[in-house]
């Protein structure tokens, strides 16, 4: 083993004091040991920083740092990377637990394949009050894709890979411009950025990561990681990376979703058609554009369609009404939720 072997993993924390001490043990205890730690202490009001210090005192693998105010976690984030001395770099939340193989599995699968690459595993979610449906759902939509090994095809429904559960090389990671602007929410504006570098993705089917919810955790809180936020983010990487101009973009649905978008587009006076099956809605004008009926895309010879309907039932309905047109998912047609 060489020090080209170093694992740096950037782990930010803000108050974390109740979890703090678990979270840190679970990386002392990896079976794999060439890593260093780099902990930004993003202006914390509790004792996290002192728990964190006291741990360090007999690991000098540990390193500390702090914030200069309260900036955020996205400068955490961009400084804990200026911090890094491994050739590989993972990110680990201040409240979660490592599997003790972990750095191993994730680290052994990066080396096989080299750079351009990113890997990641399985993950379960727990709580001392029990995990909600919805957070449920998601680890399990997340779990599914790694066993299929698709997870960019659905990148516009969600963030496909868990934010505290990756690795990378560090060239890859600065090609991809990680951290250097604040766009929230930053996980999924990084995996974004793999998609659009064309970072493959590595898969484990192992459960590697243990994801903690509780009712204060900064996803559920913090508004920079509403839903507006998402859609914004999709949008973003949709007109970049996948709109093509040469088609008329069709918006499927006229719930809070597609009339976010639809106020979105008009600002952006990207022309777009507007379809709808609820027979309460078609016909309407909202933000100066009339709803249609779905019949109306048998008009349209050349269209590519953002679907922001959530029904898992519709949704099917919505994939197997594109395929009978011949329609390809992730070309013509991207499921917005």
């Amino acid at each position: 083993m060489t020090n080209s072997d170093l694992v740096s993993i950037i782990t930010p924390f803000k108050n974390s004091s109740k979890f703090l001490e678990e979270c840190l043990r679970s990386i002392i205890n990896q079976s794999y040991k060439s890593w260093e730690l780099i902990m930004i202490d993003d202006y914390s009001n509790d004792n996290s920083f002192d728990i964190a210090n006291k741990i360090a005192e007999n690991d000098k693998r540990i390193k500390l740092y702090k914030n200069k105010g309260n900036k955020g976690i996205i400068h955490s984030l961009r400084l804990g990377l200026k911090k890094c001395s491994g050739n590989y770099i993972t990110r680990m939340d201040s409240d979660d637990i490592m599997h003790e193989d972990k750095i191993k599995e994730l680290l052994n699968s990066l080396k096989k394949k080299g750079k351009g690459y990113v890997s990641t595993s399985k993950v379960k979610y727990f709580s001392k009050k029990g995990v909600g449906l919805g957070y449920k759902k998601y680890e399990n939509w997340l779990n599914k894709m790694m066993e299929y090994n698709d997870n960019y095809d659905h990148i516009y429904k969600e963030c496909v890979i868990p934010s505290p559960n990756w690795m990378i090389h560090i060239d890859d990671l600065l090609n991809c411009s990680a951290f250097d602007l604040d766009i929230y929410p930053e996980d999924y504006d990084l995996v974004f950025r793999f998609y659009k570098n064309n970072i493959k993705i590595i898969p484990s089917q192992k459960t590697l990561h243990k994801w903690r919810d509780y009712p204060v955790r900064t996803s559920r809180t913090d508004s920079n990681y509403a839903d507006n936020s998402f859609l914004d983010l999709k949008l973003k990487y949709f007109i970049e990376l996948n709109y093509d101009t040469n088609k008329m973009l069709v918006i499927w649905g006229a719930g809070r979703r597609g009339k976010f978008l639809a106020k979105k587009l008009s600002a952006l006076e990207i022309d777009f058609v507007w379809v709808c099956n609820n027979p309460n809605k078609i016909d309407q004008i909202i933000y100066n554009k009339q709803l249609k009926n779905i019949e109306f895309l048998n008009r349209l010879k050349n269209y590519q369609s953002i679907i922001t309907v959530a029904n898992d039932k519709s949704q099917l309905l919505i994939n197997e009404f594109f395929k009978s047109k011949g329609l390809i998912k992730m070309k013509d047609y991207y499921f917005f939720c």
